[in-house]
């Protein structure tokens, strides 16, 4: 991702400002030095040297060892923008209701392109932690809650998506899958009327999810979804979750919508 200078743009600081703010959300790496952050833009360490003390200022970024990181405020600000959305809001309480689902951890993700990017999280009370960070974005043919969103989409949508997705290999367990072999599992979620996934999205995690009905039209797709340790993931387990997701997923839809759908 370059911006180079000379690069007509309507506005060219804005422009870069994001593309650092891009390239430390994308870096594998804690922190970015000014020198690489410089030459992910392609422009001068002088002109980085304004924009990076411009965000600082701003706690968008902020300085650690090795270089900068993100601020605080870029948590502030996706916090804000996943609270938009009726079903994050009320995500909590519903959770916290459900006898099965309070103690686990249970998190909501959308569909960003051909990857789930993840908004909330509820811990539950179970000895462990783990999970996918809030911000944190995986291949959507990887995980459960991708797996739950992929089969919710139009055949328009998953044949764009999948078009430029498949066949990949997973990062966390080396498996491959081709367009057939994720076309076959989103049919088993039809069917099932929820997504599993052992292991494939996070090593020694098995995930299951479903798909959120959008509140209103404009919301972006949205899902449920619960992780547990493989080795504690049996099928009646798996099972109890799935059914307690359904039942949580409904009580996520619109009301407003439910009751028209009943008149």
């Amino acid at each position: 991702m370059t911006d180079p200078e000379g690069t007509r743009a309507p506005a060219p600081a804005v422009t870069r400002a994001l593309g650092i703010l891009t390239l430390l959300a994308e870096s594998d790496a804690p922190a970015m030095s000014l020198s690489e952050l410089a030459r992910g833009l392609g422009i001068a360490k002088s002109s980085c040297t304004n924009l990076c003390q411009a965000l600082e200022d701003g706690d968008m970024i902020r300085r650690v060892t090795g270089g900068f990181a993100l601020g605080r405020r870029t948590a502030e600000i996706g916090g804000a923008y996943a609270l938009q959305f009726n079903q994050v809001r009320e995500f909590f309480p519903v959770i916290a209701a459900s006898p099965t689902l309070h103690r686990e951890l249970v998190q909501i993700a959308m569909l960003d392109g051909a990857h789930t990017l993840y908004l909330a999280r509820h811990e539950g009370r179970a000895p462990y932690r783990f999970g996918t960070p809030l911000g944190s974005r995986l291949p959507a043919v990887f995980t459960a809650t991708g797996h739950a969103l992929l089969a919710a989409l139009p055949d328009e949508e998953l044949d764009a998506i999948l078009g430029s997705a498949v066949p990949a290999r997973s990062a966390a367990d080396g498996s491959e899958v081709t367009e057939a072999d994720v076309r076959a599992e989103l049919e088993q979620v039809r069917t099932r009327g929820f997504a599993v996934d052992r292991g494939h999205g996070t090593l020694g995690v098995t995930g299951i999810a479903v798909a959120l009905p959008a509140w209103t039209p404009g919301d972006p797709p949205l899902g449920l979804g619960a992780a547990m340790p493989a080795d504690q993931a049996d099928d009646l387990r798996i099972a109890t979750v799935g059914t307690a997701l359904v039942e949580a997923a409904a009580r996520l839809s619109n009301p407003w919508r439910q009751q028209g759908s009943t008149n």
